[in-house]
């Protein structure tokens, strides 16, 4: 009885490893949702050490930046969840649709021109005692209008010139907003993603050197003729010359890092944020973490960020081989945006290019940040979701 029960036993196929089991890869799904999961803890407890110093300095509670970013992500998350059940992809790919959304961005970016300065820039709108940053709603919608305009005049994209002259004028008034406020960090990010999309879109190989000159070209400009900007760039090639001044905020970030080492001084241990480093829980707080946590918690952020990235690569790529080119460029798009902000970011606290005002997704403090980037994982959930359950034949709308 043994023997035949042994010999029925290995009769049964046996289940391939990566396709059930323990030992099957999980799914883009469940990294994303445990990745983004574990980012918005960690930020919330590097947020609580690093603010409680600047909070108690201005007379508030010390938990103030903490109850406030948990706040947002509860936003966030809600708006997220809505987005989710409400929205549907192939309403979001129609022109009206994106032509709508395009408006309002566009309108909010131009009242933000009349909103009261913040540190010298114009980036903000009050909505009811919050502060909504409108160029990463800006992102968001550049992403979704820019992956349906690849495919609708895929044609003109791969063939001349068509395609990027008529881009250029939705692009072109969005980020001429953003340089009005001014934000340059946004209008980096958008210009690269719409390149990106571009390129695997199949765009000519000549437009990208001849478009990349005269980015690069524009870019020496408004940096030599705007003096704040220059002054970050000689800050950046040496940031301990005017320590006092100039170089206060980078050298200040690079200590911190030397201070952590390889397992840090300790959570809440930090010097730097003890009115040191000015707003430390802001572009920042990646500082602050390399202080308290060392290399270890730096890295541990930045492998939760890239698995964030290949979460969405993944969808993209699943979008790709079910032709439904639309939610892919999409897909891939949102992953750009991930990855520009998560390198400049880290590159700045770090020393490696000059300083900027972009956040860290999922983990800098920020409202509209935060609510933008949930958004993002729903919008990625949503094509995680709909892209098997979408007929072949009606591919050509996603």
């Amino acid at each position: 009885m043994a023997l035949s029960s042994l010999s029925r036993s290995s009769s049964q196929p046996r289940q391939p490893n990566g396709s059930d089991g323990v030992l099957s890869m999980p799914s883009a799904r469940a990294i994303l949702l445990s990745s983004v999961g574990c980012m918005l803890v960690l930020s919330l407890l590097m947020v609580a050490s690093a603010s409680i110093p600047f909070a108690l300095s201005r007379g508030m509670t010390e938990l103030h930046f903490f109850y406030n970013q948990l706040l947002y992500m509860s936003i966030g998350l809600a708006v997220a969840a809505i987005s989710y059940r409400v929205v549907s992809l192939k309403t979001l790919y129609k022109t009206e649709t994106q032509f709508i959304l395009l408006a309002i961005t566009g309108a909010l970016l131009f009242a933000t021109l009349f909103s009261t300065p913040i540190n010298g820039s114009k980036r903000w709108l009050s909505l009811g005692g919050f502060n909504f940053q409108v160029a990463e709603l800006a992102k968001l919608v550049m992403i979704i209008f820019v992956s349906d305009f690849v495919v609708r005049r895929s044609f003109e994209v791969r063939n001349g010139w068509d395609g990027f002259l008529r881009i250029a004028l939705v692009v072109g008034m969005i980020t001429f907003l953003l340089l009005a406020q001014p934000d340059f960090g946004s209008f980096v990010v958008i210009i690269g993603m719409v390149f990106a999309i571009f390129y695997i879109a199949g765009a000519p190989y000549k437009q990208f050197i001849a478009l990349g000159a005269v980015a690069v070209g524009g870019a020496v400009l408004m940096v030599a003729t705007v003096q704040y900007r220059l002054v970050r760039v000689m800050s950046f090639l040496d940031p301990f010359d005017d320590v006092q001044d100039t170089d206060y905020q980078l050298a200040r970030s690079l200590i911190a890092f030397g201070r952590g080492q390889f397992t840090g001084v300790g959570y809440g241990e930090s010097v730097q944020k003890l009115s040191h480093l000015p707003e430390a829980h802001t572009d920042f707080l990646l500082a602050i973490t390399g202080e308290e946590l060392g290399f270890v918690g730096v890295t541990m952020i930045l492998i939760l960020e890239a698995l964030i990235i290949g979460s969405a690569m993944r969808i993209s790529y699943n979008a790709l081989k079910r032709r439904q080119m639309r939610m892919s460029y999409t897909a891939f798009g949102i992953a750009v945006v991930f990855i520009a902000q998560t390198i400049i970011n880290a590159a700045m606290n770090m020393g490696a290019i000059p300083t900027k005002g972009l956040t860290m997704p999922f983990f800098s403090y920020g409202g509209s940040s935060m609510l933008i980037s949930l958004v993002m994982v729903a919008v990625l959930l949503k094509i995680y979701k709909e892209s098997p359950e979408i007929e072949k034949s009606q591919c050509r709308y996603y």
